[in-house]
């Protein structure tokens, strides 16, 4: 193992040390998870280098999902107001106040991407419960 000197600014350092608390770990482990955590996500290179403003992301379940970069849009969103709702690109660049222009990325990525996002959309759906 290599030793590495780290320069953090104070509040961030705060912030992580009350981390590493919390899960009963030294700063040291806490910040060697989180660049191991880092690099991997890295490593498994999901974005489509075609769709430069689309990224993945893991959301709450820990499933990396397509959203929009510099958003918290997903593209299944983008993909429903057009498909199921039956929205314009402009009306939901309005809607979620995006740019036309990201609008069409993420549909182009969903035209490129359906059967991954199909599904997500489909296991969400199976997820809510049914109303009568």
């Amino acid at each position: 193992m290599s030793r590495y000197p780290l320069n953090l600014p104070a509040e961030l350092k705060q912030a992580a040390e009350d981390y590493a608390a919390e899960q009963g770990v030294s700063l040291n482990q806490f910040i060697m998870w989180a660049v191991a955590e880092k690099v991997g996500s890295l490593r498994q290179r999901l974005d489509d280098p075609n769709f430069p403003h689309i990224t993945y992301r893991r959301g709450a379940a820990g499933m990396p999902a397509p959203v929009i970069r510099g958003t918290g849009i997903r593209v299944q969103t983008v993909a429903v107001a057009a498909e199921h709702w039956q929205m314009s690109p402009a009306e939901i660049a309005a809607e979620y106040e995006l740019s036309e222009a990201q609008v069409k990325e993420a549909l182009a990525f969903y035209a490129a991407h359906r059967a991954e996002i199909d599904q997500a959309i489909a296991a969400e759906q199976a997820q809510q419960p049914a109303y009568a």
